[in-house]
């Protein structure tokens, strides 16, 4: 048999919640970073000509800052999950080991 305290925590609707959210929303993030990297992949493998246009009258490439936009926004939406874990998911958990724990 199983620990109560899990048992009342598995059972209750906020927790339910909290894993629809939290999963639906992980899903949604992961999809658009395997877009975002996959894309730039894929520009790599079959568009060559258009990364290696140059800027201006320099050496640097169009490919340099989509590269580095790529890295910009993996750091963006590591933010994004965690200003929400952070808060909505942080609270639902609190919530729930309070109520499990009463």
């Amino acid at each position: 048999m199983g620990d109560p305290v899990t048992d009342k925590i598995q059972s209750n609707p906020k927790y339910l919640e909290l894993r629809r959210k939290r999963n639906r929303y992980g899903g949604w993030l992961t999809a658009l970073t395997l877009l975002v990297y996959y894309g730039y992949i894929a520009l790599i493998a079959f568009d060559k000509p258009f990364l290696a246009q140059r800027i201006g009258a320099g050496v640097t490439t169009i490919g340099i800052p989509i590269g580095l936009g790529v890295i910009v926004f993996t750091i963006v939406i590591t933010a994004i999950y965690i200003r929400r874990a952070n808060g909505e998911f942080d609270w639902l958990t609190a919530e729930i080991i309070r109520e499990a724990t009463r």
